[in-house]
Formats: structure tokens, C-alpha cells, sequence
């Protein structure tokens, strides 16, 4: 079969297992559609915590990410698994412990103030919807490729299968249903990797063949009998040395950046509000611990597999279309051309694709709903300081490698059903978040407290419903790559959700005037600092102008300094908190005695709230 039937019939398999898992596990109350009624096991917790978490970001752009920054783009990985240590230690079993919902709930309570509530809120939405546009995105990318629609059409019919497990299932359809996605997209990621890497190497453990020599057989896919014998990396630094690059394990970035990006990532992982709710989904505290322990070990199963991933895909990527005439340029990038997603214009008119450093054109190409050359239709973009010629879009590499290894067909489409099954999870996480942002912290919590639970869940799938709508613009009009948007969410939560989180758990004299104005000066000031170097002037986004050679994905950690300088700061200069939040803190982190008769129980952070 071809790769679009075989798309065909994977993407709609999975689909129809979808549905089905979100109307057998439809929620009928707002705590199932909230928290799934905290009748979730640790593993299957932890799965669907793996699933939310493995993003389009980490699927589709991160390995995108590493193989063309090379040692740089390890800052992902270090900062998005680091953060899962983060959020196990300091504030997954605390805010279990808290028994609440929401963390704009556990905010508005803990700071005893409805205003602070409502600046939370307004937070996670945006937050969340920076994060959701990332995950359409992905969605289009997919859809433009293997089923022969343009990107938009992708986001769309994204949006319709988001819509109706998301709002039918509330957190119970979707923790099932993400429990099926993760084992689609860790199967989709796996098998190819372990396949390219038998291939090139003859090592099966991808992280392995990652270290590894070529062999006979790797270099007869390269087409390069040198190679045989040669450390994969060396090969890869030596491609790159002599089409002008820096080496691919040479880092180029400045190193304060690639701290304060892979810190931004940390933090923001721990306070993102989509992942802490999962932990509410469990029966027990020790059981938000055991999730976050399991999450980690799904997690790590992908993530040791990226860099070879993006090494294995680097590699071939180069090696099939530099110095190759077009009229024989493989399959592979004629399919991709069509969507936009990559270009070749021929600046010298030789009629051979030159691949090198610089870029081929300004902006991106525009899907032109044809195959062929869109040499003609650059023109206009070209930037003529740079011999490079080819344009490609970074969110391809993992999707387009197992064409460029010439794959079988069927591994190709499973890739596609992957991708899908990881845009798709977390864009529902997401927009649960959302939902109960306005449904349970706005509607019920803010104007209508007298609300009935049947006009509370009918708010919360309005508001599920109108995400979706919003998030789908989003994915049609994103700002940047699906790894660096998710990014930016990334620095907005640490900017503003995890200093107020850890001081509202670990200070009991931390007060409402603290939090507040941290939040707001956070959020305000990395968000102002993105919005400028990414659409106000993009062209000064380049490290002489960064702050302190700080990049926009990285400023994310500024705004967390100073987030925790004005809590700190204003918390000492203005009163304390009420007595009764002082000891609402206190029973928080640590175990209280009471007294029974006479004898003394101990109430540790183990018991069920």
C-alpha cells in the first residue's frame, strides 16, 4: 500500500479507539471531568502523565531541534526531564495534599484572595493557550504531509477529533485516552529508531547506535564507503566541517543562555498547570510521588532515544540532498516540497541543490497545492549573501526520516499516527485546563458560587468547546517553531506560576501583595520581552542585542528572579498573612500531631485527602 493509505488506515484505527475510550469513560460529574475522580492508578497516571507531557515539542521538534543546533539543543532535554525531578520533589504531593482542583484554586485559597485567584486564572489561560498552539501546529504539520491537505485543513480536522474526546470525557476520557496515546507514539517513535539504527550501525538500541561505528550496510545507505568504521558523530562533525557548519558537537550558543533556557525549562515543567493537575487524578498522595516516579520512566524511554534520532536523521538528511541534481533528487523531498515545508531555488542556475550554512530565503515558503520547484516562486525572498539554497523547516526531520532512510511504508504512516497521538494529548490536557479555568475558578468559584454541578460541567464544555476554536487559530498563525512556542510557555509558567507555588508552600509569611505583584511583574516582563524580540523587531532577535546574551526562550528565568524578589520584598513590607493561613502552611508540609484521649496521632503527608 502507499504511505497515504496506510496513513489512512493507522490515523483512523487510532481515532476510532479514541473515541470510543472518551464515550466509555464519559464524565457525568465535574469532579470525573476534573479529576477523573481521583480514581486513577499510578501507572496508568503516569502514562497519560508521559502522554500530556511528550508534546508535539518533544514527538516532532525537539530531535528537529538537536539536529540542527546539535550539543546546543540538548538544553531540551536536560531542561524538560530536570523539571519532572522538580515537580516530584517540591510540588506534586504538597498540592495533592491540598485536595483542590485547580492551581489558580489552590492560589486564590492559599493567598485568601478572590483577586488572586482570577490573575492565576488568567495566567494558566494564557499560559496554556501559548502551550495549545504548539500542539495544532504539530497536528497541521502532520495532516499537510501524510494525508495530502494543507496545514490548515490539518488543524481543523485536528480540532473536531480534540473536541469531542476532550468535552464528552472531561479528565476521565482523557486520562484513558492518553493512556492509549502514549503507547501509539512511543511504538511510532521507537520501531524507526530502532530500525535506522540497525541499519546504519547495527546497534538496536538507537542510544547506543547513537555512540556507535558505521557499518558495511550504514555506509552503502550513505553512499559513502569512507565512512565504514568511523564513530557516527565523527562522521556527522566532518560532513559538517566541510560544508562550512560548526561541528555538530560544538556548541555555538552562549553558555548563559543555554543555563537560563535549560532553568526556564525546569521550573516552567514544575508549574505547568496542565501537567500539576494530573497529580489530583489519584486516589492518595503517596500515589502523586509513585505517578510522577512512573511518568519519568516513560519519559526517559523517548527522550534517550532523541539525540540519535536527530543525529541519524542529520546525517542522512545531508548526505541525499547536498550536491544532488534536482531531476534526481529522492522521493522524499518532492513529497515534502508540497507542502512548504521544504524548498530548494536554484540561485547559481546549476540545476544541483547546495546545502551550507546561512539561509536559502527569507520567511517561509507558502503552500502552493502542488508538487514541484518552488524555486520561482522565492525569488522574491532570496537572500543572496548565502549559497545555501535549501529551505527546510526544522519540524520535518523526525516525520521525514524514515523517508530519508527509505523505510517501509507502513513505518512511515505509524511515524504520522504518533505525531497525532502526541499533538493530540497534550492539546487536550491543555484545554481541560482551560475549561476548568473558567468553569470551576471563574464561573463558580468568582461570579456564580450558588452554581449547581449540572450548570458547572455545562460551563466547563462551553469553555472546553470555545478553546478548542481558539486554539485551532492558534495552530493556523503560530509564532515560531513547535519546540520554541512550547518553549515560550514554558518560560511564561516559570515566570509566574512556580515562584508564587513554592512560596505559597514553603513560606508561611509570604502574603497576597507578594504573590500578586510577583505574578503580574513575571509574567508582564518575559512576555513583553518575547512579544519584542519575536514580533515587534524579529530582526534584532540575535545574541548582541539579548539581555545579557539572553535569548527569548530563555528570559523565562529573569522573570522567575524577579518574580521571587517581589514576593520576598513586598511580603516583608507589608502585614503578614492571617493566622489561620500560617497554619494551613504548616499542616501542608509538615506532619501535625493531634490528640485523641491520650494518645498523640500523627498525621504525615501520606494520608488520603
Amino acid at each position: 500500500m502507499t504511505i497515504t493509505n496506510w496513513t489512512w488506515l493507522f490515523v483512523t484505527i487510532t481515532f476510532i479507539i479514541y473515541m470510543i475510550i472518551a464515550v466509555r469513560a464519559r464524565a457525568a460529574s465535574t469532579g470525573a471531568f476534573y479529576t477523573a475522580g481521583r480514581s486513577i492508578h499510578p501507572v496508568l497516571n503516569g502514562m497519560a502523565t508521559g502522554a500530556d507531557w511528550m508534546s508535539a515539542a518533544s514527538f516532532i521538534s525537539m530531535a528537529g531541534l538537536i539536529s540542527f543546533m546539535g550539543r546546543d539543543g540538548a538544553m531540551y532535554l536536560m531542561g524538560w526531564t530536570g523539571g519532572y525531578v522538580l515537580l516530584a520533589m517540591l510540588l506534586a504531593p504538597y498540592l495533592r495534599k491540598y485536595g483542590k482542583f485547580t492551581v489558580p484554586e489552590f492560589i486564590g485559597d492559599r493567598y485568601y484572595s478572590q483577586t488572586a485567584r482570577i490573575v492565576s486564572l488568567i495566567c494558566a489561560i494564557f499560559i496554556s493557550f501559548t502551550y495549545v498552539a504548539g500542539q495544532m501546529r504539530g497536528v497541521g504539520v502532520v495532516f499537510s504531509r501524510f494525508l495530502n491537505v494543507p496545514i490548515n485543513t490539518g488543524v481543523v480536522i485536528g480540532m473536531c477529533i480534540v473536541f469531542f474526546y476532550a468535552v464528552l470525557g472531561g479528565m476521565k476520557g482523557v486520562t484513558y485516552t492518553q493512556v492509549a496515546q502514549y503507547c501509539i507514539l512511543i511504538i511510532a517513535y521507537m520501531v524507526p529508531a530502532i530500525y535506522i539504527s540497525i541499519m546504519l550501525t547495527g546497534n538496536p538500541i538507537p542510544a547506543l547506535g547513537f555512540g556507535s561505528t558505521i557499518s558495511a550496510s550504514g555506509a552503502e545507505i550513505l553512499q559513502d564507503g569512507s565512512t565504514q568504521g568511523r564513530y557516527l558523530l565523527d562522521v556527522l562533525n566532518s560532513i559538517h566541517n566541510d560544508l562550512g557548519f560548526s561541528e555538530y558537537t560544538s556548541g555555538v550558543r552562549p553558555q548563559i543562555d543555554v543555563i537560563f533556557i535549560v532553568i526556564a525549562l525546569m521550573v516552567g515543567t514544575a508549574g505547568l498547570p496542565h501537567v500539576i493537575i494530573r497529580f489530583f487524578t489519584v486516589p492518595r498522595i503517596k500515589d502523586a510521588r509513585a505517578s510522577a516516579g512512573w511518568a519519568l520512566f516513560f519519559i526517559v524511554l523517548l527522550y534517550t532515544t532523541a539525540p540519535a534520532v536527530a543525529a541519524f536523521a542529520r546525517t542522512n538528511f545531508i548526505k541525499t540532498i547536498h550536491n544532488v541534481q534536482y531531476e534526481h533528487a529522492p522521493e522524499w523531498i518532492k513529497n515534502w516540497e508540497a507542502t512548504g515545508l521544504i524548498a530548494w531555488i536554484d540561485k547559481n542556475g546549476d540545476g544541483v541543490m547546495q546545502y551550507g550554512p546561512g539561509k536559502a530565503i527569507a520567511g517561509k515558503p507558502k503552500y502552493t497545492g502542488q508538487s514541484g520547484p518552488l524555486g520561482q516562486a522565492l525569488v522574491a525572498n532570496l537572500i543572496t549573501e548565502s549559497k545555501n539554497e535549501i529551505y527546510i523547516d526544522q519540524d520535518i526531520m523526525v516525520l521525514a526520516s524514515p523517508e530519508i532512510a527509505r523505510l517501509p511504508n507502513w513505518i512511515i504512516a505509524l511515524v504520522a499516527a504518533g505525531g497525532l497521538a502526541a499533538a493530540l494529548s497534550t492539546a487536550a490536557g491543555l484545554l481541560l485546563v482551560i475549561s476548568a479555568s473558567i468553569s470551576h475558578d471563574l464561573m463558580k468559584g468568582v461570579l456564580m458560587p450558588s452554581m449547581s454541578e449540572k450548570g458547572e460541567l455545562l460551563w466547563a464544555r462551553c469553555g472546553a468547546a470555545g478553546a478548542v476554536v481558539i486554539a485551532g487559530l492558534f495552530g493556523i498563525f503560530p509564532p515560531g517553531f513547535v519546540a520554541q512556542v512550547v518553549a515560550f510557555a514554558f518560560g511564561l509558567a516559570a515566570a509566574s506560576f512556580f515562584p508564587v507555588i513554592i512560596m505559597g508552600i514553603f513560606s508561611k509569611k509570604t502574603n497576597v501583595y507578594g504573590a500578586m505583584t510577583g505574578m503580574i511583574a513575571g509574567i508582564t516582563i518575559t512576555t513583553a520581552y518575547i512579544v519584542y524580540f519575536k514580533f515587534i523587531n524579529p530582526g534584532a532577535n540575535r545574541p548582541a542585542n539579548w539581555w545579557f546574551g539572553i535569548s527569548p526562550e530563555g528570559f523565562g528565568t529573569i522573570g522567575m528572579l524577579v518574580n521571587f524578589a517581589l514576593i520576598y520584598v513586598v511580603s516583608k513590607v507589608t502585614p503578614e498573612p492571617p493566622q489561620e493561613i500560617q497554619q494551613l502552611v504548616e499542616r501542608l508540609r509538615y506532619p501535625v500531631e493531634r490528640t485523641v484521649g491520650e494518645t498523640k496521632i500523627s498525621t504525615d503527608a501520606r494520608r488520603p485527602y
